[in-house]
């Protein structure tokens, strides 16, 4: 009994080694994630407090304020004060100074951050570095914080049309080639391009299906805020979708063999799934990660979304983002059509 044990054991790690496709990706996928998140993250210790400041010009280079000259605090520059307003009133800021023309800072006196970063920011203003009455006026605000489920949640629902588009396309694909499906589809009038837009189609209703249970369920049992217009969400997921297809075809245009396609989906996604601000807010990331993330399809998806559910925004507010994505789903649907291959 144990020689035909450990023939099988035998038999069944000179498999997996040999699958060189297979060993390459176990060993280099946490290797690729160590250094994703080195990337994203640096050494430095977190600030221990966040505030938001308006100028005029949108930079702090030149901002007249002596607190801005504190340590641990991270100042982040803001054109528009009313978002900045509705990020102090859910506690995504600490605290909102506005050093135009009439200086003033808006407070959460629910938030005890902000009770700390406001006594911070009368101290400095109490100082010989400048003077009391220059001080900028108190405007409180109240509201409760926003809770992590319903900031994550739009990520969650991205993140979940990314994966069912791009294997519900990209690996059924490759199994087809691999099976010798679409060899006997290239003996019909069939065009690579009416082939593909069926799966596109197809695969969009699925997805958004899904999405849409998933939603209901996650209204159902978390009770979350959905303050902006449900057209504008459908119009962002659908885009979004489209996108994600369209790139599982493109990188199913000719591989052959489903377990070179997994690997190269994960290397797609994982990406996409760490520079896009699904699970984390970027705003601590490195500068070079957060210009990267504005590259990924998957990053707009998640900021439109977030815009809808938690700031209110409407079909003209997250029309850039929709344009986005569905020019390039357009562009991609394109390009895999000339890289199909049928066999």
């Amino acid at each position: 009994m144990w020689r035909r044990i450990l023939a099988i054991f035998i038999a069944r790690n000179r498999e997996f080694y040999r699958d060189t496709a297979g060993l390459a990706w176990n060993i280099l996928m946490p290797i690729m994630m160590v250094l994703g998140f080195a990337f994203i993250f640096h050494g430095e210790p977190a600030d221990s407090l966040k505030v938001g400041v308006v100028t005029a010009d949108g930079e702090l280079g030149g901002a007249p304020s002596p607190f801005l000259g504190l340590r641990h605090i991270r100042f982040v520059p803001l054109t528009d004060p009313a978002a900045g307003i509705a990020k102090v009133e859910r506690h995504q800021l600490d605290l909102l100074l506005d050093l135009r023309a009439a200086p003033a800072y808006w407070v959460n006196i629910n938030s005890a951050n902000g009770y700390i970063a406001e006594r911070l920011l009368q101290a400095s203003y109490g100082t010989p570095s400048g003077a009391a009455d220059e001080a900028p006026q108190r405007r409180p605000v109240t509201g409760e914080a926003l809770r992590y489920a319903d900031w994550v949640l739009p990520g969650i629902l991205a993140m979940n049309v990314m994966f069912s588009s791009l294997w519900g396309v990209g690996w059924v694909v490759v199994r087809y080639r691999k099976n010798g499906v679409l060899r006997r589809l290239k003996a019909t009038p069939l065009r690579p391009f009416e082939f593909l837009t069926a799966q596109v189609l197809s695969r969009l209703v699925v997805v958004l299906g899904a999405s849409l249970i998933v939603y209901v369920g996650a209204e159902a049992l978390l009770d979350f805020p959905m303050r902006g217009s449900y057209p504008a969400l459908a119009l962002v997921y659908t885009a979004g979708a489209l996108c994600m297809i369209s790139l599982g075809l493109i990188v199913a245009a000719r591989l052959r063999t489903e377990e070179l396609a997994d690997g190269i989906l994960n290397l797609v996604s994982w990406p996409m799934l760490l520079l896009s601000g699904v699970w984390f807010s970027l705003d601590g990331a490195s500068p070079a990660a957060q210009a990267v993330s504005q590259l990924l399809p998957l990053t707009h998806l998640v900021e439109a979304a977030r815009r809808i559910m938690i700031d209110g925004a409407g079909v003209l507010e997250v029309l850039p983002e929709v344009a986005l994505l569905a020019g390039l789903a357009l562009a991609l649907l394109a390009l895999a059509a000339r890289l199909f291959r049928w066999e």
